[in-house]
């Protein structure tokens, strides 16, 4: 496999963050006491008066957020993707969402790779959890650059974004210059015979499954789906009607992640026989990241096992 540069997606984080402080001084950020965690503690250096550790009370941290908002601030929320979404579910629902109100929400610690946290802190199911809320946007980067990027572009949308990010180092795919365009899906590689849609650092186990399916003479098309609300029903559909099958790859839950919203897409416009890989209906446990990834079926292994078995099928 490809070897590539390996950083923090929440550095790029921490990094747009200290940008968009420097340039508009409406910009603030909000923490639930995990500041050193999220690297939000990289902007409170730089900018305190702008900087609110709200100690662990995640739903009085939305309704906060909500209110500077309505100040013409620009509140950006950072905590563990699996305490952001579960605990002040309603507050983003009927305090933020409902009224559109102009809130970033950071959930760090997105996925399986969280590693010795454990199930507790292992965000699984909030991309499922945040999709369904109307005027949320939700973004899954891949790398430290498009998590920079995704985060400076959350801040020109006038409205609620939740950008999901994780805790290790992963694989860069993308660079400084790799166009990022919300609601606009990237091509990675380009090819015939089959679709792979992936998104956060499953984007790079794709690319890895490629080479090996180039040696069988299985030409893939690479997806990355970076934002997964508004999910970008063109160029999902014009792959799918060139290659015939579909899998989809993502550290999330099967059951209403990104692939879930490209098979409710698809069963509308244009079905195709497709796989999914993902995590399979349980919690995770307490390991090494590659390891969990490799327990839980969501390398480039299962990604290469499930094109193969697209590929024997037709609708």
């Amino acid at each position: 496999m490809a070897e590539r540069e390996m950083m923090l997606t929440r550095k790029g984080w921490a990094d747009a963050l200290i940008e968009l402080g420097e340039k508009n001084p409406n910009v603030v950020v909000l923490d639930a006491d995990l500041a050193k965690s999220t690297l939000t503690s990289l902007f409170k250096e730089k900018y305190p008066k702008r900087f609110f550790d709200m100690g662990i009370a995640e739903q009085n941290m939305i309704n906060t957020a909500g209110g500077l908002s309505l100040t013409g601030l620009i509140p950006f929320v950072a905590t563990y993707g699996v305490f952001v979404s579960g605990r002040a579910w309603e507050q983003i629902r009927t305090s933020i969402c409902y009224g559109g109100l102009n809130v970033k929400l950071g959930g760090a610690h997105g996925g399986i790779s969280v590693g010795p946290d454990g199930a507790t802190h292992q965000a699984l199911e909030e991309i499922a959890i945040m999709r369904v809320i109307p005027n949320m946007t939700v973004l899954v980067p891949t790398d430290y650059y498009e998590t920079k990027k995704a985060v400076l572009a959350a801040a020109k949308i006038n409205g609620p974004v939740y950008i999901r990010f994780g805790r290790e180092k992963v694989p860069v795919v993308t660079d400084e210059n790799t166009k990022f365009e919300v609601g606009k899906a990237n091509i990675m590689k380009e090819g015939s015979d089959v679709t792979i849609v992936a998104c956060g650092p499953m984007v790079s186990e794709a690319l890895d499954a490629t080479e090996q399916l180039a040696k069988e003479n299985i030409n893939a098309e690479v997806i990355n789906l970076h934002t997964i609300k508004p999910i970008d029903k063109e160029t999902i559909i014009t792959s799918v009607k060139k290659t015939g099958h579909l899998v989809t790859a993502e550290e999330h839950q099967m059951a209403g992640g990104m692939g879930s919203a490209i098979l409710e897409v698809l069963a509308q416009e244009h079905p195709v026989p497709a796989e999914m890989v993902g995590i399979n209906d349980t919690f995770g446990e307490s390991g090494k990241p590659r390891e969990l990834m490799e327990k839980y079926g969501i390398t480039s292994k299962e990604i290469i096992e499930k094109t193969k078995n697209v590929l024997d099928r037709t609708l």
